[in-house]
């Protein structure tokens, strides 16, 4: 019970900084497809450096564990081009057609109708794609630090910086 409480919290957090940076509107998610607004580009790698920092602060402090997934270049192709397609028709992600709902936005009840149906579909073909795509390009259970055989901090400092310097660029080129 602990877990959802902490699931519910953390997620009405995030929603709440998903409505403040306006990611879950319409013509920043257009913006995003276009490649002419950044904005959701900026706020997504900020919740990727923020949560990169806090998973290994916690796994180094010892009080979690990781649990790493095989990295599967087929299952990762075909599930990003069924979410960009997704995304480019409904213009919404899963998170935020959630807050588009919150808003009151009822389009987005529509493609979360969507996301769920695709979830039932991707259960149903599982047992034949769990033989087929989802092996194809399977390196196993790697993280970025551990290919290059650095420490997590390494990596972390560089995609820090690495980010901000993007982050200037759009600025300047007004994404």
């Amino acid at each position: 019970m602990n877990e959802l409480l902490t699931g519910a919290v953390t997620g009405i957090i995030f929603g709440f900084f998903m409505q403040k940076a306006q990611v879950i509107r319409y013509d920043r998610q257009l913006g995003a497809l276009r490649l002419r607004d950044m904005t959701i580009v900026k706020f997504m790698l900020t919740t990727v450096l923020i949560a990169m920092v806090g998973i290994y602060l916690l796994l180094d402090l010892g009080l979690i564990n990781l649990s790493v997934k095989s990295l599967s270049l087929g299952g990762n192709v075909l599930g990003g081009l069924i979410f960009g397609i997704g995304w480019g028709i409904v213009g919404y992600c899963p998170a935020t057609a959630m807050g588009a709902l919150g808003e009151g936005r009822y389009d987005s009840a529509f493609g979360l109708l969507g996301m769920l149906v695709g979830a039932a579909v991707y259960a149903e073909f599982y047992p034949v794609l769990k033989g087929s795509v989802l092996m194809w390009g399977d390196f196993g259970k790697v993280t970025l630090p551990g290919v290059l055989g650095i420490n997590h901090w390494i990596v972390i400092v560089v995609l820090c910086a690495a980010f901000v310097v993007l982050f200037r660029w759009f600025e300047r080129k007004g994404l």
